[in-house]
This record gives structure tokens, C-alpha cells and sequence, in this order.
């Protein structure tokens, strides 16, 4: 942490350690754009929760973010890049920040969206894509289908 504030020393950056509850949504509610640059995140819960707080987000097209994020809600529900594209991450990022009525219909349309997923749609969701996977693998292996 030392190394990064150093880093940041002069901008107007904040450093605010770990939330929890109430005071992690305010946090994220707080601000007018999550960006996730991370290629290698496989579950993505920052970004969920920077949806569900109705902020919109910038995030690498990689890991399990196109799942949270597929390509017929880009640009409606957040904002992906091409993982490595520093340009086209901070484009959309401006983009973002300068329009105030596009902040806010993203950020709208991603709370929307979180409203309509919850632990038992995922879990069906994961348990439906695990058991066509294995029908898949072992109609491979066997020659058969159905």
C-alpha cells in the first residue's frame, strides 16, 4: 500500500483500507465509475457489486467477466475492453465521465440488471452449463447422443 500512495502522491486519490456491509455499498455507490482492469478475475464479485450500487463499469473482457457482462448488454449495462488495451479502456472510462446522462442510464440498466440475478439463478445457471458440458463429453467419448 505504501508503494502505491507513494505513487499517487499529488492526485486526488484515496486510500481507504477495507469496508464491509452498509459502508462498502456507500463506497461504491459513491463513485461515478468502477474500472476493473484485471484479466485474470474469475468470478468478478467487485464488479456484481459496483453493478447491483447502480456504477457503471469498465472492465477487461476476460476471465468470468463476459459472463457477468455479455456482449448484447455492452454498452448498456457496462463497459468492456480488450484485455491489454490501455487506450480503449480509458476511452470508455471518458466516455463515461463525460456524460453525465450516460453515467447514469448505464448505471440504472446495470442495478436493473443485478435485480434480476440472485444466488439460486446463478447456481442453476452453473449446474445447467456443468451437466451440458459432461453430456457433451461423454457423447465424445462414446459416440452417442441423447
Amino acid at each position: 500500500r505504501a508503494e502505491l500512495e507513494k505513487m499517487f502522491t499529488g492526485m486526488p486519490a484515496v486510500f481507504t483500507g477495507m469496508f464491509q456491509g452498509e459502508e462498502l455499498s456507500q463506497a461504491y455507490a459513491s463513485g461515478d465509475v468502477f474500472a476493473m482492469p484485471s484479466e485474470s478475475e474469475t468470478l468478478g464479485q467487485v464488479v456484481l457489486e459496483s453493478m447491483a450500487s447502480g456504477v457503471p463499469v469498465v472492465a477487461a473482457r476476460a476471465g468470468g467477466i463476459p459472463d457477468i457482462i455479455p456482449k448484447d448488454k455492452e454498452g448498456k449495462t457496462s463497459f468492456l475492453f480488450t484485455p491489454g488495451d490501455l487506450d480503449e479502456c480509458v476511452r470508455k472510462i471518458e466516455q463515461l465521465l463525460s456524460s453525465k446522462d450516460l453515467r447514469e442510464s448505464v448505471g440504472r440498466a446495470a442495478r436493473e440488471e443485478m435485480e434480476n440475478c440472485d444466488w439460486r439463478t446463478a447456481s442453476k445457471t452453473i449446474r445447467n452449463e456443468h451437466y451440458s458440458t459432461a453430456t457433451l463429453y461423454w457423447q465424445k467419448k462414446t459416440g452417442r447422443t441423447g
